[in-house]
């Protein structure tokens, strides 16, 4: 029973690498990877998560304090980007660093996720499992992307390395301890309203600016086709 998960979180792992290294080969076309990366982020936000939190919320949050907390998400973020713009220069390296660090976050949530579903039952643990995997591969092509949007070709290594380890880690740790199932739900809306801020306020509008021709508009739209598929299936 501990060697499937911890398998499923070595496929994650990998999964989410993959995805990081064809972004850097794509890097030359990084405007098309953005804009499919904001697609990817929306849709992660609109058809995973928030799905997710509402169904672990019946019949302890009502779907209106589930939006709430996604709203909650949004706005924390939000607040922590202005007032790290409003530092001045010296915080303009770490601003580089919150999208990914969400990413990774989200990551080793993912994992913990797959532990902690096996620990109830091996039924439940397959199916976490898979969802995650459906969507590893792009959380490695939107951490990358986040990166190389304003920061450098080795700090999105260094990223993408942390993020491919944090889904195994996520499974170790959802192996020992228990989360209170009363936060799972808030906690996974939370991340979505994250989401939502970095692929329609960070993502989209730089990609657009980097290149307003309509092929990066069609690609944000094919991520979020993409993930209505892949999260349709998964389900």
């Amino acid at each position: 029973m501990i060697l499937v998960p911890l398998a499923f979180g070595v496929a994650a792992s990998a999964a989410t690498l993959v995805g990081g290294l064809l972004a850097l080969r794509l890097e030359a076309r990084i405007t098309i990877v953005l804009g499919l990366a904001a697609g990817i982020v929306l849709g992660v936000a609109l058809f995973d998560l928030i799905p997710e939190a509402i169904a672990l919320a019946e019949g302890i949050y009502a779907p209106r304090t589930i939006l709430a907390y996604v709203a909650l998400g949004l706005g924390a973020y939000l607040l922590l980007d202005r007032v790290l713009d409003g530092i001045g220069h010296a915080a303009r390296p770490w601003r580089a660093h919150l999208g990914p660090a969400s990413l990774t976050l989200h990551s080793l949530l993912d994992g913990m996720g797959i532990g902690l579903a096996f620990q109830i039952s091996p039924a439940i643990g397959w199916i976490v499992a898979l969802a995650v995997l459906t969507h590893d591969v792009a959380d490695g092509i939107n951490t990358v992307s986040l990166v190389l949007a304003s920061s450098a070709r080795g700090t999105a290594w260094k990223w993408l390395i942390a993020n491919g380890a944090a889904p195994t880690l996520g499974v170790v740790a959802g192996l020992t301890i228990r989360v209170p199932g009363v936060l799972l739900a808030p906690l996974l809306a939370v991340f979505a309203g994250v989401f939502l801020y970095i692929g329609a306020c960070e993502l989209l509008p730089r990609s657009h600016a980097r290149d307003p021709r309509l092929r990066v508009t069609a690609a944000s739209l094919a991520g979020i086709a993409l993930m209505l598929l892949v999260t349709a299936a998964a389900r």
